[in-house]
């Protein structure tokens, strides 16, 4: 018996032995898991750093990029006269220092709307080279000027306000009589002639002679030889063409606040804090033609007969349908208050998917 147990003794021991053998393999193996484990996990964490480090770079990038697109801006304001462009520009000179851009008067000889081909030549390489007034804000009383003409890839931003053009006439009649409050003390071109807007259509003069009425559409018509000639049914439409195609945004004198506001919310570069400047600023109507007496129905009627007016109200008929049409797409009214619409779009199913 004693030396069964004896013989037994050994075939434990090597059982033991083999257990514990198995045992030790099985923790190596499991312990080369573990180590294959925190590599991949560690080679997971530093793929993402590397991903985030590199995210992090590109949306520094972007930012940088859409700050020096911004920093490039040119905006042109070809204004027509007596329009509320100077009360428009005013808010302009007003935010340029807060908003960190220039403001730029282009002042053409006699008030010239048309500029020699030179000096077409001049403003397109001022305009696109002059980096130090960048970006900036130029405005003056001049037509539309194609700067694709002359080899420019990256083309100013254009706006611009019209208005009811026999309103904007008789403010222009009276403008030239008795000025504004803006300089009242500057001597006006036909300062000391007392008679009235209705006098003059009464008496068939020049100066409310519906051949004054064509402005806004050779404004818009530009640099053509064409678009000077009163009445011409080509200009209207290339007029009407430039406007969609050529400006950003067309605000008409008797719907000023809504203008400014789109302004604000397409450039906020040049326009941020404009709203509430207009609405509260000592600028913002500064300049009101003195003297000026609204006319008679009779005297409306006689110059609503001319084929010049009816183009010239089509023109502005059409700019007030397109300006309406981007209004309702943006702004809404609440309360007797105007606010702007928030963002309503956004990106989905973007591929390829990123771990």
């Amino acid at each position: 018996m004693a030396l069964w147990r004896m013989m037994m003794l050994p075939k434990y021991q090597l059982l033991a032995l083999l257990a514990f053998a198995v045992a030790m393999v099985f923790l190596e193996n499991q312990i080369q898991k573990l180590e294959e484990s925190r590599g991949k996990l560690e080679r997971a964490i530093a793929r993402h750093e590397v991903r985030a480090v590199d995210d992090r770079h590109v949306q520094e990038g972007v930012r940088e990029v859409m700050a020096d697109e911004e920093d490039e801006l040119v905006v042109i304001y070809n204004r027509v006269p007596k329009t509320a462009s100077t009360s428009f520009t005013n808010i302009a000179y007003d935010l340029c220092s807060k908003n960190r851009y220039h403001v730029l008067h282009i002042n053409t000889t006699k008030n010239n709307p048309v500029m020699s081909l030179q000096d077409q030549v001049r403003f397109v390489k001022n305009v696109t080279s002059w980096k130090e007034m960048k970006p900036a804000f130029y405005h003056g009383h001049i037509s539309f000027l194609d700067f694709t003409k002359f080899g420019v890839t990256k083309k100013p931003i254009y706006i611009n306000v019209i208005r009811d053009p026999i309103e904007r006439l008789v403010s222009y009649y009276y403008f030239l009589r008795f000025g504004d409050d803006y300089r009242p003390g500057l001597r006006r071109r036909k300062q000391g002639d007392k008679k009235t807007f209705d006098e003059c259509v009464a008496a068939g003069g020049s100066d409310c002679a519906p051949e004054k009425l064509w402005l806004q559409i050779p404004f818009f018509c530009g640099h053509y030889s064409e678009c000077w000639n009163i009445g011409s049914h080509w200009a209207l439409e290339q007029a009407k063409y430039n406007l969609v195609n050529e400006y950003m945004l067309v605000g008409v004198t008797e719907e000023l606040e809504d203008f400014v506001m789109m302004l604000e919310a397409a450039l906020p570069r040049f326009f941020k804090g404009a709203t509430e400047l207009y609405r509260t600023g000592k600028k913002s109507h500064l300049r009101k033609t003195s003297e000026k007496k609204p006319p008679t129905k009779e005297s409306i009627a006689r110059l609503q007969q001319s084929a010049i007016w009816k183009m010239e109200n089509e023109f502005y008929e059409f700019a007030l349908e397109q300006f309406q049409f981007a209004r309702a797409h943006a702004v809404r009214e609440k309360d007797g208050e105007l606010y702007l619409l928030a963002q309503n779009f956004f990106y989905e199913k973007i591929y390829p998917k990123t771990t």
